[in-house]
């Protein structure tokens, strides 16, 4: 079947070059020269993608985003944002309101195509893969900041620039989410938003909606960080209800629970199937770590479901103890090591950017890679 691409841009010029570049590619193009007539024709015609201009004299693409990604029918549109603002707040606009990939004018037609292409692709993976369940893989520790976050959100990235497939990073801890400050996005509600619906109402489709697409592909369901939401944490069944969806929107979900303080933590548990657990090689911290370790085993992790423990050092390495005596202390083996980077710490905090974007040849970088490729052969293809 012939997919219908919408176009919607205020310059009639440049509607009739992208009109004549994709019907020769035997696509079927519709299109609107201004937001209101888009979000009408959008409603309508139900485009099999859309090419989003920004600048348009009465709602902007990135509020013409935003109400595609609220309605149901249109929340899973693929969104190509095409446009002349090239500033990297631009960009960051334009992920933060949905888009799916943001292009910048002007653009050889090869390329656009290519990346039409791969989204039109995507969203047919995405629909014949529906009902699939995909790998989750739960991040935790004994206490907080041992680097939770951080393995969670660095280990998706690594996993998507290293094989390319679809992940979803979610924060589970409403009231305490460190990626929103971190990465410099707005309205971190995502979570907080489904964990105060009904259960019938989280659906697959309510679900993506809350995602955040960004600069580096991997979609996030945030967690703000204001200490009001902290009443949500006690809805479990909300909790089952999103967790079960996110597990069918992509083939590897990477979920950053926190500690086992979590009210949700046995759901959370429940649903994953593999746990990576992150110390530090410290001896009250991996005392405890040993503790958390004995109550996953009870649990099934270590033998019918995979159990991985990351040590991440914040400090000198003559300071700490080897990988050996953490082992054989939590009675477990270490896969991997995480080593000082402050500086590489430093540079991401000041771009808003994640560790492994700072320097891709760094160790740390490398050292998650290590880690997605070894999480990469329980990942279904």
């Amino acid at each position: 079947m012939t997919s219908k691409i919408m176009i919607v841009d205020d310059d009639t010029e440049t509607i009739d070059f992208l009109t004549l570049i994709l019907t020769r590619q035997g696509y079927q193009v519709v299109a609107a020269t201004n937001g209101m007539e888009s979000l009408r024709l959008a409603y309508s015609e139900k485009p099999d993608l859309i090419v989003l201009d920004v600048m348009m004299p009465d709602i902007d693409g990135y509020e013409v985003a935003r109400s595609l990604r609220r309605r149901p029918e249109t929340a899973v549109i693929p969104i190509l944002m095409f446009t002349a603002k090239a500033q990297v707040e631009d960009k960051v606009a334009g992920y933060e309101s949905g888009v799916d990939i943001y292009l910048t004018k002007p653009v050889h037609p090869m390329e656009l195509h290519a990346n039409i292409k791969a989204l039109l692709t995507q969203r047919k993976v995405s629909s014949d893969t529906s009902g699939e369940h995909g790998h989750v893989i739960g991040v935790i520790a004994a206490k907080g900041g041992l680097g939770v976050s951080t393995t969670a959100l660095n280990l998706a990235i690594s996993y998507h620039e290293k094989f390319k497939d679809n992940v979803i990073a979610a924060e589970l801890k409403p009231g305490q989410g460190s990626w929103t400050s971190e990465l410099d996005f707005s309205d971190p509600c995502g979570l907080c938003n489904l964990l105060e619906m009904n259960v019938s109402e989280i659906t697959s489709t309510a679900v993506e909606v809350q995602l955040v697409n960004t600069p580096f592909n991997v979609r996030l369901l945030l967690a703000s960080n204001n200490p009001a939401d902290l009443f949500s944490m006690t809805n479990i069944e909300q909790y089952e209800a999103v967790l079960q969806q996110l597990s069918l929107l992509a083939p590897l979900v990477v979920l950053d629970i926190g500690t086992n303080f979590l009210p949700a933590y046995n759901a959370v548990t429940d649903i994953c199937d593999e746990i990576i657990v992150v110390t530090e090689p410290h001896p009250n911290s991996v005392k405890r770590t040993r503790n958390l370790i004995d109550d996953l085993r009870n649990k099934g992790f270590g033998s019918a479901k995979v159990m991985t423990v990351v040590s991440v050092n914040h400090t000198r390495s003559d300071m700490v103890l080897s990988i050996s005596d953490i082992e054989e202390e939590i009675k477990q083996s270490v896969t991997l090591g995480i080593p000082p980077a402050t500086e590489i710490s430093y540079q991401a905090a000041v771009r808003s950017i994640p560790m492994v974007q700072v320097q891709s040849d760094s160790l740390v970088a490398q050292q998650f890679m290590n880690l997605a490729e070894k999480v990469s052969v329980r990942v279904p293809k």
